[in-house]
């Protein structure tokens, strides 16, 4: 603009305001600030506020939070309505002090560190704007009559600018009125109405209200259900970053619910909301990697994604955490932060960490405080009724965790929580075979073995095998003995399948069985379990299942012998004599057949070299 402009436009205030504007729209946004300045300093309300704006948005001037305040605060005094509007707005996301100074361009941005929601001057400007006609200030004090603090709340004046809003179609209004409505509609008509708001406000674009249009969709509530349009409405919410919905959509995808399957959208929507915050689904990447199954495993990144959450509070997480640290699996091994993450997620009341964290102790990880803590922890919430812990109580009773062990007070909570708890049931059954506590009573152990077991519990299942077999507490009953240890076996305890082969291969009250028993004693042996793989030696040196193979018996009782045991040694001398054991003559018919004689196991012969679960408490 020439120099005759320029002198014409400083004929006025209102002149020079145009002129400024005319800077702006041309481009040349510092000169026209600086004119806007001009006549926002001789008092000009528009000009104040679009001074203010342009500090605000960096417009012309360098981004000053401080200083566009002050601006918009001058022009709200002046009752500019669009600059009430905006200061409310300012005021509820929260302001530095600075802003009630008039030290204009004296910003120091050190002065606007503290921010905080002032909920009585953003209601002040609000309703100034409001009462004075703006749509936009009327759903905005509505909104801050709801939701404000005690002193600012009035629930129902707030409903009623609502509704004035409402009425000139504002969006937020709409929004406002359905939220408020999900608190309290209890009859179809009522939620037909939130649903209309909700839709009204979706229909002008806000996500919130796409979000909730897309759960009731979801949910069949209000409306009929219909998956593929709550995925629609999830995907705007999603677009618009309302990282519930980014979370929701990302598990529609993966799940393929509503919209065609797609697990990499899937799982980067899930990140999106995770990356957003969502602490929820931060945890769910971490079980997608932590467990594989459409994607591969990637344990270092599920130990990122849980930690992400746990450091959040998300007690799940945090005990996925500790399992990591526990197992080493995408972490360092290291079970003090397996205890560490163990006891956080317990703090915020994840039953199961407790017990993970009460078995790390009870192994020696941690300090005395720690059993200390444990134990006062256990046994507070014990005399406050709680099962589990009047079981945990009694462990730490039993174990001597946190002062002397006291077998008798141990008996006396493990009789309390076997009323609701089936470990506790094992390991009173367990206390009353052996007598510790003062008391030995076969009978009534024998029965709280039956119930822990019947309860599905693997080391009871074993245990009341046991009984059955021997014959404790009542009569021995062999096929029932191996019924159970089946039922054990099945659920991969070796113990049990060692058992099962022995019982089916001979010299027990049930129907001989070597080809199963082979199997069985294969299974155990494959697994480690030393006294198996003594027996898979002598079934294959003798063809006791029907084949002999030398070779491979010879392998089975080395390795047998390298855990220990004893008779696989003089098995493997006898094999160097008897090359072909199974076919030689029966000269001598007194001797039993060395064949027979080797075929017979007892369930109990592994205790020399085996750690049974059914013979070890907890």
């Amino acid at each position: 603009m020439g120099f005759i402009e320029r002198l014409l436009a400083r004929r006025s205030n209102k002149a020079r305001l145009a002129y400024g504007l005319r800077l702006l729209e041309d481009g040349e946004a510092v000169d026209g600030v600086a004119e806007i300045a001009a006549v926002a300093r001789a008092g000009v309300p528009e000009a104040q506020f679009r001074l203010g704006r342009a500090y605000l948005e960096g417009v012309g001037a360098t981004r000053d939070l401080v200083e566009g305040a002050r601006w918009m605060r001058r022009a709200s005094e002046a009752r500019w309505l669009e600059a009430q509007l905006i200061l409310a707005n300012l005021y509820l996301a929260g302001l530095p002090d600075a802003v009630e100074t008039d030290d204009f361009g004296l910003s120091d941005v050190s002065r606007a560190t503290t921010r905080k929601p002032d909920y009585v001057k953003a209601a002040h400007w609000a309703r100034e704007a409001a009462e004075a006609g703006s749509t936009d200030a009327q759903a905005l004090y509505g909104y801050v009559l709801s939701t404000g603090p005690e002193g600012v709340r009035d629930i129902e004046a707030g409903l009623g600018w609502y509704r004035r809003a409402a009425e000139n179609n504002s969006p937020q209004a709409h929004l406002g009125l359905g939220l408020a409505g999900m608190q309290t509609a209890g009859t179809p008509d009522e939620l037909a109405e939130v649903i209309g708001h909700l839709r009204k406000a979706a229909e002008a674009g806000l996500g919130s209200a796409l979000y909730l249009m897309g759960v009731f969709s979801e949910r069949g509530s209000g409306v009929s259900q219909n998956l593929e349009a709550a995925a629609v409405y999830m995907e705007k919410a999603a677009e618009q970053n309302i990282r519930s919905a980014q979370a929701r959509f990302g598990l529609m995808l993966i799940a393929g619910q509503g919209v065609k399957k797609n697990l990499a959208r899937g799982e980067t929507w899930l990140r999106r909301a995770a990356l957003a915050g969502d602490i929820e689904a931060a945890a769910l990447l971490g079980d997608m990697y932590a467990r594989g199954g459409e994607l591969p495993p990637n344990y270092l990144e599920a130990a990122n994604w849980y930690h992400m959450a746990a450091a959040a509070g998300h007690a799940a997480a945090a005990r996925a955490l500790g399992l990591l640290h526990l197992t080493g699996a995408g972490v360092p091994r290291d079970q003090e932060e397996a205890a560490r993450w163990f006891r956080i997620a317990s703090e915020s009341g994840d039953q199961s960490s407790s017990a993970d964290l009460g078995n790390l102790i009870l192994s020696g990880v941690g300090t005395q405080d720690d059993r200390l803590a444990m134990r006062a922890r256990y046994e507070q919430a014990a005399l406050n009724g709680d099962l589990v812990a009047a079981f945990n109580f009694g462990v730490c009773l039993a174990e001597g965790v946190g002062a002397e062990r006291n077998d008798r007070e141990a008996a006396t909570w493990m009789r309390k929580a076997a009323e609701g708890v089936v470990n506790a049931q094992y390991w009173y059954g367990r206390m009353l075979l052996e007598g510790r506590g003062g008391v030995t009573d076969p009978v009534e152990g024998r029965e709280w073995l039956r119930k822990a077991a019947e309860a599905g519990m693997v080391d009871a299942e074993v245990a009341y095998a046991q009984v059955l077999l021997e014959g404790r507490g009542g009569s021995s009953d062999h096929a029932a003995a191996a019924q159970m240890f089946e039922r054990a076996a099945k659920r991969q305890n070796v113990h049990s399948m060692f058992a099962l082969g022995a019982i089916l291969g001979g010299g027990h009250n049930v129907p001989e069985d070597r080809t199963t028993a082979y199997e069985w004693f294969r299974k155990a042996a494959e697994r480690g379990h030393p006294t198996a793989q003594l027996m898979m030696g002598r079934y294959l040196a003798f063809g006791l299942a029907g084949r002999s193979n030398i070779a491979e018996a010879r392998r089975w009782y080395r390795k047998a012998e390298a855990q220990g045991v004893v008779q696989a040694s003089a098995e493997l001398s006898r094999l160097a004599n008897l090359s072909n054991a199974y076919s030689a003559t029966h000269d001598n018919a007194a001797e039993k057949d060395p064949a027979e004689r080797s075929s017979e196991a007892t369930p109990a012969e592994a205790d020399a070299a085996s750690s049974s679960p059914a013979r070890v408490l907890g």
